[in-house]
């Protein structure tokens, strides 16, 4: 089974740093994201704290996903990482060692483009481990009320979503659909900046959050739903539609590991996200873990089975931490 999916682990070849401000906090952050070993996957360490913290980049970390994803060690956290982990799924980066001094990766231009520049700087190095996959089997879905999420086997990992807001002109219904590969998502999802509504930001203002959000960072849509505050208008026609699949890449990334399997999102956000990863760990028949075969000293971009036994297969979740999972079904 050719797929289209690199067989080697990947890191940076060399460290790279940026700074800018945190879309809820308004205060300066600077990252600095370095190579790491093989298998460590993406750890987030705490650059301002002593003892210098480390926060996993897993869904089992999550712990909030009120306006953005946010993930803690159980004393300490990281807001706002879906942009950030997009881009580093989405260049395909599986073991990166991040500093951040602060508990907010910075919003950058709303998108993540400025992540993938730097790490196009930085370099990708292969590395000697063989990827590990989480391959769906069986199909997964999730409803909450007019809000849908559904996984399904597929060669590859394909994403659908589609929106609605409204009769309106600017918002009407928007879809998109694509295989993912590295190309397609810093040509067509990496520069779609997160949006909102004028009046739901200065109602975050208000509450003290989106203290750092502004016309260079957040898509401003106008109070009459039929244009936006920004000059230049927008990247994409249909750019609201792209950042919310930008998001659930970001997302999934915190499963830890690459996927096989196509997702299709109907109105989603951050916390279906987290429920579908939660259901996927919970409903180990309609998963399992392949891994590249390997010939010699080459690695065949085929995947074989390599089915590990159940009970080893369902990682640990925080429970108590967010409300009751949607309705769900796994079709085995």
């Amino acid at each position: 089974m050719s797929i289209n999916i690199k067989p080697y682990q990947h890191t940076l070849q060399q460290p790279v740093s940026c700074q800018g401000v945190g879309l809820h906090t308004g205060k300066e952050v600077k990252i600095t994201i370095n190579p790491a070993r093989e298998n460590q996957g993406i750890c987030f360490y705490r650059s301002d704290l002593s003892n210098k913290p480390a926060i996993p980049a897993r869904m089992e970390q999550i712990v909030d996903t009120t306006l953005a994803t946010t993930i803690s060690n159980g004393q300490e956290k990281i807001s706002t990482t879906e942009h950030l982990m997009a881009a580093l799924h989405g260049a395909g980066i599986d073991n990166a060692s991040i500093d951040i001094n602060a508990h907010e990766v910075p919003i950058m231009d709303g998108s993540a483009g400025p992540f993938i520049n730097l790490l196009q700087q930085g370099g990708l190095k292969q590395q000697r481990a063989l990827r590990k996959v989480l391959r769906i089997i069986h199909p997964i879905s999730l409803t909450d009320g007019d809000k849908s999420i559904r996984i399904e086997p597929y060669q590859g990992f394909k994403i659908s979503g589609s929106i609605k807001f409204g009769d309106n002109k600017l918002l009407n219904k928007q879809s998109y659909s694509a295989e993912l590969t590295p190309e397609r998502f810093a040509n067509e999802l990496a520069e779609a900046r997160t949006f909102g509504f004028v009046e739901q930001v200065e109602e975050l203002w208000k509450n003290g959050l989106a203290l750092g959000g502004n016309l260079n960072n957040v898509i401003a849509i106008h109070w009459d739903r039929q244009s936006i505050l920004n000059e230049g208008g927008l990247r994409f026609d249909d750019e609201f539609i792209r950042h919310k699949m930008l998001d659930l890449i970001g997302d999934l990334a915190l499963l830890g590991t690459p996927v096989l399997g196509h997702v299709t999102a109907n109105r989603s956000g951050h916390s279906l996200h987290h429920s579908l990863m939660q259901t996927i760990l919970d409903n180990p028949d309609c998963w399992e873990y392949v891994t590249f075969s390997q010939q010699g000293n080459v690695a065949q971009p085929v995947i074989q089975n390599a089915r590990v036994p159940q009970k080893n297969r369902k990682k640990s979740i925080l429970p108590g931490l967010l409300p009751p999972l949607p309705q769900s079904v796994c079709m085995a």
